[in-house]
């Protein structure tokens, strides 16, 4: 970053596509900086819409909607990866700065070219398979059970499904997806690392993860792991090793499996704020979404030590919610000590839509975690009866 420009200004623009709740929580963190951005984003109702310095309502996958909202921009970043990296490659040509970059985006966005990088850079990770078509999944060099994940535009548990028999392959994605092995799995773990322009890597404490099984998406996160210190110093080393192999400026989240036998591989990589952090705005000294906005401007990175043990909870959408959200049961959960809602002001209701997060700070890790699973039997989010 060029220092002789003030960043505090209004006249300096920062971009971000994406107005969901992560690029709400980061312009949470922009005002204590005084940082101006604005955001592009599809959805007219945009959890971004009131707080953004200038909201744009347009497709974010679109190559000239992109070029066009970023071409008065000084730095342009993102809180979701599925948008044209084309159009931020030519914005980057023109001299805006883009971060993360363009040749990374177009990397990660493609699931089959990450397993490939693993591989390239000796980064452990399962065994894996790249299809076109259904058709191979029959003569797939893989032990089953195996998962298929499409290589595009899948997230938050979406476009993945585990497939358990080769010879039934009714529920298939027919169109070019990775096929990976199962692993025999002990823990999933997630270490988010930090990088900026200036070459300074900082890490946040590695985490640990308990799945909604029907929904594939995460309910709980740990923080810290219940994991030895040799693992933790390998998945810090593991973070480390992605970010710096990416030559990658920005946030980072390394999603990671452990296995029973002690192994640790990555699972896959996220360029941005994730859910794997949400538990930092309270728990740590420094949040994802501060750290995301120092390493974006070549500031200083946080420091990013654990303040106190905390859980954090997803709030999803009940199975069977369609229609305007209603959130049951807050006022029980906020009788409990250490409890921090963040509600991320979606109108309206889906069957396991992220609808929010509560985190619980505690002097103990299982206090917390006590609290978290009272909270779990008494918030809801169903939809409004007509």
């Amino acid at each position: 970053m060029n220092m002789n420009q003030n960043i505090h200004s209004e006249n300096f623009k920062i971009g971000m596509l994406g107005g969901g709740q992560l690029g709400r929580m980061t312009l949470q963190e922009a005002y204590n900086l005084n940082l101006h951005i604005d955001i592009l984003d599809p959805s007219a109702n945009a959890p971004c819409k009131t707080l953004a310095n200038e909201f744009v309502c347009g497709d974010f996958k679109d190559f000239e909607t992109v070029y066009n909202f970023g071409k008065d921009k000084q730095v342009i970043t993102i809180e979701f990866e599925d948008v044209n990296a084309d159009a931020l490659a030519e914005l980057e040509k023109e001299g805006v700065l883009v971060y993360p970059q363009p040749r990374v985006l177009k990397l990660i966005q493609d699931k089959g070219l990450q397993k490939e990088f693993y591989q390239k850079n000796n980064i452990p990770s399962s065994a894996f398979q790249l299809i076109e078509s259904k058709a191979e999944i029959e003569d797939a060099n893989l032990k089953f059970p195996i998962f298929q994940k499409l290589r595009k535009s899948g997230y938050d548990g979406y476009g993945v499904q585990s497939l358990k028999d080769p010879h039934k392959l009714s529920k298939a994605f027919d169109a070019p997806s990775v096929l990976e092995e199962a692993v025999d799995l002990d823990k999933e773990l997630s270490v988010i690392v930090a990088r900026n322009k200036s070459g300074e890597v900082v890490h946040f404490p590695l985490v640990e993860l308990e799945f909604n099984k029907e929904a594939n998406m995460v309910e709980f996160l740990f923080s810290p792991a219940a994991v030895s210190s040799e693992i933790e110093s390998k998945a810090y080393q593991l973070a480390a090793d992605v970010i710096e192999k990416l030559d990658m400026v920005g946030l980072l989240a390394v999603e990671m499996f452990l296995d029973r036998s002690g192994k640790l591989m990555v699972n896959e990589v996220a360029p941005r704020a994730h859910n794997s952090g949400h538990q930092s705005i309270e728990g740590n000294y420094t949040s994802q979404f501060a750290q995301h906005l120092r390493a974006i401007l070549d500031l200083p990175l946080g420091d990013t030590g654990i303040k106190e043990p905390s859980v954090m909870l997803n709030l999803l959408g009940e199975k069977d919610a369609n229609g305007e959200a209603v959130y049951i049961g807050m006022d029980e959960a906020l009788k409990h000590p250490g409890v921090y809602p963040h509600l991320y002001g979606k109108e309206m209701v889906k069957p396991f839509r992220k609808m929010g997060h509560i985190t619980v700070v505690n002097k103990e890790l299982k206090q917390a975690k006590s609290i978290a699973t009272k909270i779990k039997q008494q918030v809801k989010v169903s939809a409004k009866k007509r």
